[in-house]
């Protein structure tokens, strides 16, 4: 695929389709941090069970409803694919092993990258005050990572920064993908496949957790916000405006940080606190223009 170059085009109130996606990620990241922490779950069967829900949903609707399959881009949905599976292993696997507001932000680190993508493959070179976002939310990431690797490790602190940057390209791919015409469910179904078949393998060689009666409403829970944060998250790609509706995804940010408190009684470091302010400003200062 053939990256083009665009104006920040779409309308305001299609941005806000990532309120309800941000809603939906959140809850999901909650039960995905219940399941792994109350039945110890790794994150290859949460990542299954994410994703399983939406391929078989997706599917049954668009054969049902008589959506055309296939695509003049396969190559793009497989990197496309390929990057959000990737980065969905890491995040799963700091949602279990850090705090939960911790293992989101990072995650919602992927705003800078997309700002970094987006001068190297857009050749869209920063106006100072991207230079300044991007160097503030350098300075978040280190005021989060030191009190990150002294609690938790080395490793996943790293894993959770990198599904970040996983996360960036492919959210910039989502927005090239449905500027070419793929509609919001082609992209998700797409990805769903292919996540739930490398998934599938991985839980395989790792070994499977025999299900209980009372995972299912987690799991049930996980795949069913997943599908509506993801369907909601790439169709604000495709009708908001690109960094907009990256700055509204730190509503997750916010709802993590009080779902930590309450239910896992998680109270971060003054200076990771401070480092996450500073993330989200990053974030949302990246996105003007």
């Amino acid at each position: 695929m053939k990256i083009t170059q665009h104006a920040d085009t779409g309308s305001v109130i299609g941005s806000l389709w990532m309120v309800v996606g941000a809603i939906g990620f959140s809850i999901m990241g909650l039960l995905v941090k219940m399941t792994g922490t109350r039945f110890e779950m790794h994150e290859y069967e949460l990542v299954f069970w994410r994703v399983v829900f939406a391929a078989t949903v997706l599917g049954l609707q668009a054969a049902l409803t008589k959506k055309q399959f296939s695509t003049r881009y396969p190559q793009a949905h497989f990197w496309r694919s390929l990057a959000g599976t990737i980065s969905l292993f890491m995040f799963f696997f700091g949602l279990v092993h850090l705090p939960l507001a911790t293992a989101i932000t990072f995650s919602h680190t992927s705003a800078i990258f997309l700002a970094i993508f987006s001068v190297i493959l857009l050749k869209q070179f920063p106006s100072r005050l991207t230079w300044f976002a991007l160097m503030l939310g350098l300075c978040g990431i280190m005021l989060i990572l030191r009190p990150s690797i002294l609690g938790h490790g080395l490793l996943p602190t790293l894993i959770g920064l990198t599904s970040g940057a996983m996360a960036g390209y492919a959210y910039l791919q989502v927005r090239e993908l449905s500027l070419l015409g793929e509609p919001s469910w082609r992209i998700v179904f797409y990805f769903a496949i292919l996540a739930t078949f490398i998934s599938a393998i991985a839980s395989t060689v790792v070994g499977w957790t025999p299900i209980q009666p009372q995972m299912l409403p987690y799991l049930f829970g996980i795949g069913l916000f997943a599908m509506i944060g993801q369907l909601s998250m790439t169709h604000a790609y495709k009708v908001g405006r690109k960094f907009m509706v990256s700055a509204l995804g730190y509503l997750v940010v916010v709802l993590s940080m009080l779902y930590g408190v309450i239910f896992f009684d998680e109270v971060l470091p003054v200076m990771a606190m401070v480092g996450i302010v500073l993330v989200i400003a990053s974030g949302i200062l990246a996105g003007k223009k």
